[in-house]
C-alpha cells in the first residue's frame, strides 16, 4: 500500500479555497462526491474542535471563517503596523488588509493531502482517522510554535478515504511582530538545508527538510498500527523518495547531464571537438571580416578628421578676413569665394575618403595586412586553446565526482 503526501498553496484557479474541505457549497452537483456519505466526514477546526458525523449542523464557523478569524487575531496588528510604515515610507498603495494576507499565495495557508492506499485497496476509515489524530498530534507537539493547524477535514464521501489539512508558519519578523513567514519559521524551528555546504534553491531548501520529517512522522504511525506501507512517497505532485533518496535522485539527473557534457566536451588528442583545421579556417574567416571592418573605419576616420580640421581652418579664415577687410564692396565677392572653396573641399574630402579605402582593400595590399592578423590572431588563439587543453587535463571530471558524492 502506497502512503500519499503532497502539498499545495494555488492552482490555476488561485489560492485554495477551504470551502472545498468543509463542503460549504452545493455537493449535488459533484458527481465524484456522495451526498449521503458526506454526512460520515469527520472535520475539526482551531477554535471549535472536532466535528463529529451528526453534529454538523451544530457547527457556528465553517473553515474559511475559521482561518480569517485567526488571521485576524494573530496578524492584524502586523498588519495595522506595516500599513503605518507604508504611509510613513509614503507607499499608501503597499498597504493590505488581513484578507489580502489570507489569500496571497506566499502569505495563504499551506494545504497538505494525506491519503493511503487508492480505490483498489486502502485502510478503514476508522483506521486512517486514528492515524490522522495521532500525526496532528505528534505534529503540534515537534513544530506547534510556528506552524499552526486551521483545520482538517477527513472525507468518506469519495471513493477512496483521505485527509485535506490546512497549516500556516509564522515568525516574528525584525519589529518583533508575529507574520506569516514560512522559512523564518522552520528556520527557528532548527531546520537545516538537506545539503548545507550548497546553496538555497529550489531542490535545496528547509521546506524540503521539513516535508521528509513530516512524511517520516506519517509513515513511523501507519507502521504502529501495523500497516505495510510501499517508501514512495509524493512532494510537490510528483513522485520522490525519502528525502536523501530524493537528492540522490537528483544527482543522478545531474551525473547523467554532466556526463552527456563531458562525452562532447572532452579536449583529449583523441578525440577533439575543436580540431586545429577548424581554428584555423575560423581565423581566415575572422581576420578577412575584421580587416574589412577597420577599413571602414579607418577610412570614415579619416575622412571625418581631415574634413573636420581643414573646413574649420577656412571658416575661421573666412570670418577673419571678412571683419578685417575694411573694402566693403569686396566682401560679398570673398565670403562666395570662400564658400565655393569650401564646397569643393568637402567634394573632395569624398573623394580621398574613397581612394583610400580602395587602396586598402586592394587584393593585394588586404592580403599582406590580412597575413599580419591572422599570424598576430592565430599565435592567441592556439596559446589559449593549449592553455585551456591543458587545464580540462588536470581538472577532475564532474561526472566522476558527481558519481563519488553518490557513492558515499
Amino acid at each position: 500500500m502506497k502512503a500519499t503526501r503532497h502539498n499545495g498553496r494555488s492552482g490555476i484557479h488561485g489560492t485554495y479555497n477551504p470551502k472545498h474541505n468543509d463542503r460549504e457549497f452545493d455537493i449535488k452537483n459533484s458527481e465524484h462526491i456522495s451526498e449521503e456519505n458526506a454526512r460520515k466526514n469527520v472535520y475539526w477546526d482551531y477554535y471549535q474542535g472536532y466535528c463529529l458525523p451528526g453534529s454538523h449542523d451544530e457547527r457556528k464557523l465553517n473553515f474559511t471563517e475559521v482561518e480569517r478569524a485567526f488571521y485576524n487575531a494573530h496578524y492584524s496588528a502586523h498588519v495595522d503596523a506595516q500599513n503605518k510604515r507604508n504611509e510613513i515610507a509614503r507607499h499608501p498603495e503597499r498597504n493590505r488588509t488581513i484578507d489580502d494576507v489570507l489569500l496571497n499565495n506566499k502569505t495563504c495557508p499551506e494545504e497538505t493531502l494525506l491519503q493511503l492506499g487508492n480505490i483498489d485497496s486502502t485502510v478503514p476509515a476508522d483506521v486512517l482517522a486514528k492515524i490522522a489524530a495521532e500525526y496532528f498530534e505528534e505534529f503540534e507537539r515537534k513544530f506547534g510554535s510556528n506552524i499552526h493547524i486551521l483545520d482538517w477535514a477527513l472525507h468518506l464521501d469519495e471513493t477512496t478515504p483521505h485527509i485535506h489539512e490546512r497549516h500556516v508558519f509564522d515568525a516574528t519578523n525584525q519589529y518583533g511582530e508575529i507574520m506569516p513567514m514560512q522559512e523564518k519559521a522552520l528556520e527557528e524551528l532548527g531546520f537545516e538545508l538537506p545539503d548545507p555546504d550548497k546553496p538555497k534553491g529550489r531542490y535545496n531548501n528547509r521546506k524540503m527538510s521539513f516535508d521528509a520529517e513530516c512524511r517520516k512522522m506519517f509513515l513511523d504511525i501507519c507502521n504502529t498500527h501495523g500497516l505495510n506501507i510501499d517508501i514512495e512517497p509524493v512532494y510537490g505532485g510528483k513522485s520522490y523518495l525519502e528525502k536523501a533518496d530524493y537528492i540522490v535522485e537528483k544527482l543522478k539527473e545531474e551525473n547523467e547531464r554532466l556526463t552527456k557534457e563531458n562525452d562532447a566536451l572532452k579536449f583529449k588528442n583523441d578525440n577533439l571537438v575543436l580540431k586545429i583545421s577548424d581554428v584555423e579556417k575560423l581565423i581566415d574567416e575572422v581576420s578577412d571580416k575584421a580587416y574589412d571592418s577597420a577599413c571602414e573605419v579607418i577610412a570614415d576616420e579619416v575622412h571625418k578628421e581631415t574634413h573636420n580640421a581643414t573646413i574649420t581652418a577656412i571658416r575661421d579664415f573666412k570670418k577673419g578676413t571678412i571683419e578685417s577687410y575694411k573694402v566693403l564692396p569686396m566682401k560679398p565677392f570673398i565670403e562666395k569665394a570662400l564658400d565655393g572653396l569650401i564646397t569643393s573641399l568637402e567634394k573632395s574630402f569624398i573623394k580621398v575618403r574613397n581612394s583610400i579605402k580602395r587602396n586598402l582593400i586592394d587584393t593585394h595590399t588586404k592580403k599582406k595586412h590580412v597575413e599580419k592578423i591572422k599570424s598576430s590572431t592565430k599565435e592567441s588563439i592556439l596559446e589559449n586553446l593549449k592553455r585551456f587543453k591543458a587545464k580540462a587535463d588536470s581538472t577532475p571530471n564532474k561526472a566522476h565526482e558527481r558519481r563519488k558524492d553518490l557513492e558515499r
